[in-house]
């Protein structure tokens, strides 16, 4: 076995456990659910869809390939044959999902269920298929971003679907989380209430919401937190699937250095990319996921030219999928890939959702996807025909993929974790509340649809006296000419998106949330798009516009920030004798400053160059902690080393957060100060990237003993001497990774964790103390 193999796990194969049909489904729809390869149903199937039957807001968290889209069709198909007048929405997160599912229900109405009458509805729709589909659809798909700008605002074209509502279909639901989520989830609670609005007077209940999961420690929490509403969960996997043979692969250290002679390993983007090349030359047909859209254009091209010096034929027959693809380059992938004309496909995780792509022989995980759900998603992929496969988990050069390379009973023997959303955070639910306000007023009484009826009426007061609302006897309404759900961008923070537009060509390449143009659009930046690269001119921010020319650079770029941080309010505090553990409300100013230009396989840095680009404020939440500096002293760690040390740590929490609060590092960002102006203490903060917190620094808050024990574990583990990107050195570090004590971070991580024992902190987390308020600044 080689040494980059550290582990190797064998899923069994698993048995097929079926049921009769139900006995009110048409005779139609079983030979329809036949013909797409149904012959029996299985057991979860048959449960999920007769608790949805019965009027019950049910999940179907099951494993990848388990067949939960027949759960719901089953149950729609049925309900819509009982009442021809009914409807039935279904909503994915992404277009591909939906166009796939757009098939299957295309499919059961051209091979027996005629009462079916399934239509898009989404940005790619033309206008006279969007008339067709709202004056005669009876199974309409589209996605929430759709719902929330294009149908909601005008749900009086729709009444007729909304008082007609049986079912609403949350496909992929496990991927509502962090900030999206949190604005779905209101979406949702919106979307209830115009039902609602339209059924008032008649003695009818609301639509049945069905969820499809992956897994999850507490799937039925999960979604009812989403949908505002108490759900059932059916977990049970009764389908039969193949064998599959897990390996975890840690690239080995190459002989290059990086920032302050730290030793790097090869990335697992060359890694991942030499694998597909040697596995598309066997003909196995196979996917790598990976998170970033530059780093799937990246593995792309290397397998490319490392498999046009071996057949010219090949290189053809490997391509990337990311989201911000244009509708027909999405469309022309997804059918290569069905048909078996490529073997090799470098994917975001738009290809980890439930589109029918079966036949693979192999996946490769280049980089912890984030998510435990989201690995089990991406690993479902092998073996979806039945038949043994192979995947492999590629570990990254940074400390939350050292962790769980060496740590795999955390993957394997751990619960999945469940999503993180806050649909009460002010900043995503007083836009909504403007939305609502336009689309039908605000009652008192009505209020608690969107949470705790003393809090929401807190934030409309607020909303009021800054003219966005005005309260009339009736209510509050929006008075306003402009959309009111323009206010609001379901997947970005603010800003609206950038549009990328070639220079040369006027073409529009894509999009990008504001939020990352500082960070991925700067001037300078390399910008890639389906395997062609581009350099950024210019970024207009006043016009929404990214600027880029055609260019042939051999690096990639990573921009650097600097961040100040100020305590606006501690919420909770452990008290932990000379040690404080709190959580709360921060002011962050953050600076990118430079960007570093990459070598493109080996990730070697060849040279940084400044940046002048404005400040921005965020209002966010933050955990941090801070004791004296005479107690750090005296556990060794001298005044000239507890700068380092805290850096040190803060770099390698950040790096462990998504551990448990299921984000991704990019989300969060962190400062440490030997002597902080608010504390007067040695402290660390990890924050939110969000405007009013996504709810993962309050995970990370409650989960401080799992936290800090798995932070400590890879700093030790870690075989360098000195530091590195495996353990405490971060990408984005705008101080250049100066000072980093490793072995001081490490002293300071136990010193802090046997303080929140000593407090009586539980196996989570620690105990809650009453609030307090402080006010200061901080940077890193």
């Amino acid at each position: 076995m080689p040494p980059q193999l550290l582990h190797v796990r064998h899923l069994p194969e698993r048995r097929a456990v079926t049921e009769p049909w139900p006995q009110d489904t048409p005779e139609a729809l079983v030979q329809a659910l036949g013909g797409s390869g149904a012959r029996e149903p299985w057991r979860h199937q048959v449960e999920a869809a007769a608790l949805a039957a019965a009027g019950r807001h049910v999940v179907l968290a099951t494993g990848t390939a388990s067949g939960k889209s027949l759960g719901y069709q089953l149950a729609a198909g049925t309900a819509l044959h009982q009442d021809p007048a009914g409807t039935v929405l279904y909503l994915a997160p992404t277009k591909a999902l939906a166009a796939d599912q757009l098939t299957a229900w295309r499919a059961l109405a051209r091979d027996g269920a005629t009462w079916l009458r399934p239509a898009p509805y989404d940005g790619d729709t033309d206008i006279s298929d969007r008339t067709w589909a709202r004056e005669h659809a009876n199974v309409l798909l589209t996605n929430p971003d759709m719902l929330h700008i294009g149908i909601l605002p005008h749900h009086e074209r729709w009444a007729r679907f909304f008082r007609r509502l049986r079912y609403v279909i949350v496909d992929e639901a496990h991927i509502y989380r962090g900030v999206f989520g949190s604005h779905v989830a209101v979406l949702l609670r919106r979307l209830a209430r115009v039902c609602a609005q339209y059924r008032a007077g008649r003695d009818e209940p609301g639509p049945v919401f069905i969820g499809a999961s992956a897994t999850s420690a507490d799937p039925a929490g999960s979604f009812s937190r989403l949908i505002g509403a108490e759900a059932t969960a059916v977990t049970e996997d009764a389908s039969p699937h193949g064998a599959v043979t897990v390996g975890f692969w840690e690239p080995e250290l190459t002989d290059r250095r990086g920032e302050n002679g730290a030793p790097l390993r090869r990335s697992a983007t060359a890694e991942s990319a030499g694998m597909m090349a040697d596995l598309a030359v066997t003909g196995t047909r196979t996917i790598a996921f990976i998170r970033s859209r530059r780093g799937a254009e990246t593995m792309a091209s290397a397998a490319k030219r490392e498999l046009a010096e071996i057949d010219p034929s090949l290189p053809s027959r490997v391509a990337a999928y990311r989201a911000g693809y244009l509708p027909e380059e999405r469309r022309e992938v997804e059918v290569a890939l069905r048909s078996g004309r490529l073997l090799g496909v470098a994917s975001t995780p738009a290809l980890e959702l439930g589109i029918d792509i079966a036949g693979l022989d192999a996946v490769l995980v280049a980089g912890w996807p984030g998510t435990r759900a989201s690995f089990f998603q991406q690993v479902g992929r092998a073996g979806r025909a039945g038949q043994e496969s192979v995947a492999l988990y590629v570990a990254g050069d940074d400390p939350l993929d050292t962790y769980v390379v060496h740590h795999p009973e955390a993957v394997f023997e751990l619960a999945v974790e469940d999503s993180v959303t806050d649909p009460q955070n002010p900043h995503i639910l007083a836009p909504h509340l403007c939305a609502a306000a336009a689309e039908f007023p605000l009652v008192p009484d009505g209020l608690h649809v969107f949470g705790d009826p003393e809090r929401v009426r807190s934030l409309v007061d607020e909303l009021v006296e800054q003219g966005y609302l005005r309260r009339r006897p009736a209510g509050w309404f929006w008075t306003h000419p402009e959309h009111a759900a323009s206010l609001v961008s379901l997947r970005d923070d603010g800003g609206g998106p950038a549009d990328i537009i070639d220079t040369e060509t006027g073409a529009l390449l894509g999009t990008m949330g504001s939020p990352q143009t500082h960070y991925q659009a700067h001037p300078g930046a390399v910008y890639v798009h389906q395997d062609q690269t581009y350099l950024v001119e210019d970024l207009d921010e006043d016009a929404h516009a990214v600027l880029v020319k055609r260019a042939w650079p051999d690096y990639f770029t990573q921009a650097r920030d600097i961040t100040e941080i100020e305590i606006l309010d501690t919420v909770e505090r452990v008290d932990a004798g000379d040690l404080q553990w709190c959580s709360g409300r921060v002011k962050v100013t953050t600076q990118v400053v430079s960007y570093q230009r990459k070598a493109l396989v080996s990730a070697e840095v060849l040279g940084e160059e400044p940046l002048e680009l404005p400040a921005r404020d965020l209002f966010t939440t933050a955990v941090w902690f801070h004791c004296p500096s005479e107690a750090l002293v005296a556990e060794g760690l001298t005044m000239d080393r507890l700068p380092g040390s805290l850096h040190a740590a803060e770099h390698a929490m950040i790096g462990l957060l998504p551990l448990v609060a299921s984000n991704d590092r990019w989300d969060i960002g962190g400062v440490s100060m030997a002597l902080h102006p608010d504390t007067g203490q040695p402290s660390v903060f990890v924050y939110d990237g969000h405007p009013g917190g996504a709810g993962f620094a309050d995970r990370g808050y409650a989960q401080a003993r799992t936290w800090l024990q798995a932070t400590l574990d890879t700093v030790r583990s870690c075989s360098c001497s000195d530091g590195c990107p495996s353990c405490v050195q971060s990408p984005k570090c705008g101080n250049r990774n100066n000072p980093l004590d490793k072995d001081g971070a490490a002293t300071l991580l136990a010193f802090v964790l046997e303080r929140l024992q000593s407090a009586g902190a539980d196996a989570g987390g620690p105990a809650r103390d009453a609030p307090s308020e402080g006010h200061g600044r901080g940077e890193s």
